[in-house]
């Protein structure tokens, strides 16, 4: 198993200092999401040999190695001249993980077109939702023969205001899929968007699991849906965090010993984003109690 840490909460450090700080936080493995002097959020990868050597070097001085690159570009986008600039954009990213190495690469199913673009998208008002999955398999047409002729894994997951953000479908698109290369990533602080059984969610996705995020967060739909209070009345705004383990209503003694029951041996990744003033404190910590319910379970 690969336990890794999300360093956004980092991303003010460059990205020849970051895999020390990593290591300093008790951390082997980056999951390195986007940040602007890298695979920035969906525009053209800002990536040039000189860029890579340096980052490559800094990693293996620190011993440090890249458990996942995680792009976001717009592959859902219906709008078609969108959504081949990013399955462009996903090329581009692919070959960058093979320039360093890495064999695993991790998204979310994405929120369709820009709002620039037209009507903006709102998956809890069912707007969109036909025209992004349609435009999502052309992307996956595109991109999977790719995955798998450069031996890259592509792990996805579903997130509040995707086109899907539950459980169901999103595992069954996946093994519709039909690829080895193609897995599901179960992220924990949106537990309660997927939906209400941690353990039987987990049992339900096992065959296709091979990537985990862990954060912390409140179930918004508990206490008559005032755990996260929203003025004015009526908002529409919905609520998620990445909280501490601890901080917030994951079952996390469920979570583990599911986890141990059904063999997970994928990536593991802390992505806590709540507390940039105590970003070092937050990774420690997480390593911590990572440690201790794999301890605990894993035996």
């Amino acid at each position: 198993m690969k336990i890794a840490l999300d360093p956004f909460m980092h991303r003010h450090l460059s990205l020849e200092k970051l895999p020390s700080k990593v290591a300093e936080l008790g951390y082997e493995w980056i999951e390195l999401s986007p940040r602007g002097d890298f695979l920035e959020w969906f525009k053209a990868p800002r990536v040039f040999p000189d860029r890579i050597n340096a980052f490559r070097k800094a990693l293996n001085d620190a011993n440090v190695g890249i458990a996942s690159l995680l792009p976001m570009y717009r592959w859902a986008s219906n709008d078609e001249e969108e959504r081949k600039t990013a399955v462009r954009h996903w090329r581009r990213a692919i070959e960058i993980a093979v320039e360093l190495g890495v064999d695993t690469m991790n998204s979310e199913f994405g929120r369709g077109p820009h709002p620039d673009k037209g009507t903006c998208y709102c998956c809890h008002t069912g707007s969109m939702i036909e025209a992004c999955e349609d435009a999502w398999w052309r992307s996956i047409e595109d991109l999977v023969p790719i995955f798998e002729k450069e031996g890259i894994n592509l792990h996805i997951e579903p997130h509040p205001e995707d086109w899907v953000e539950t459980l169901q479908p999103s595992v069954d698109l996946i093994r519709t899929v039909n690829s080895p290369r193609v897995r599901f990533l179960y992220c924990t602080p949106h537990t309660f968007y997927f939906g209400d059984d941690t353990v039987a969610m987990l049992r339900e996705c096992a065959d296709v699991l091979a990537h985990v995020h862990i954060a912390d967060t409140f179930n918004h739909k508990a206490s008559s849906g005032l755990r996260y209070i929203i003025n004015p009345p009526g908002s529409s705004a919905r609520v998620h965090q990445h909280l501490n383990i601890g901080q917030g209503e994951v079952p996390w003694d469920d979570f583990y010993r599911t986890l141990a029951e059904i063999g997970f041996d994928g990536i593991m990744t802390a992505c806590v984003f709540a507390w940039e003033e105590k970003a070092d404190e937050s990774g420690r910590f997480m390593r911590g109690e990572m440690q201790r319910y794999l301890d605990q379970y894993f035996k």
